[in-house]
């Protein structure tokens, strides 16, 4: 199923990028910009520090970039937040007895995991500083 934390991350990793007071960067100030509640903000901002693209510091307020935006792939962004399963899931227990229904699992999966790497090769070519350079242009 597709969700939306991959673009919140890029949102999150943006404000950083580009807001020079990091104590204005609390869970509350970022979740006002990407309308959501600060909980969202709080979990993904988790999942970006332990994947080593952001830095904070216990009991003060803001975040700062660990790496420049141009060394930050969008690959890189979705592995942070992404779960590790595929990205399309295929149905289970389809019937064997059936001309399509016993080979619609091995087929699929061969297709997805065309898609998926193809995804993954594009997400590689784009960086935070493509997505900023877009922001402001």
């Amino acid at each position: 199923m597709v969700n939306s934390r991959v673009s919140v991350a890029i949102h999150i990793l943006s404000l950083i990028a580009t807001t020079n007071d990091s104590n204005q960067l609390t869970s509350e100030w970022i979740a006002s910009s990407v309308n959501t509640n600060p909980v969202v903000i709080r979990r993904i901002s988790s999942q970006l520090k332990k994947a080593n693209l952001i830095a904070s510091n216990a009991g003060v307020a803001g975040y700062q970039l660990v790496k420049e935006p141009k060394d930050i792939t969008l690959l890189d962004i979705y592995k942070a937040v992404q779960a590790p399963e595929e990205l399309f899931a295929i149905h289970d227990n389809p019937n064997p007895e059936c001309a399509v229904g016993k080979k619609i699992q091995s087929t699929l999966d061969n297709v997805f995991q065309s898609v998926q790497r193809a995804m993954e090769d594009k997400l590689t070519e784009e960086t935070l500083q493509d997505v900023l350079d877009q922001l402001f242009h």
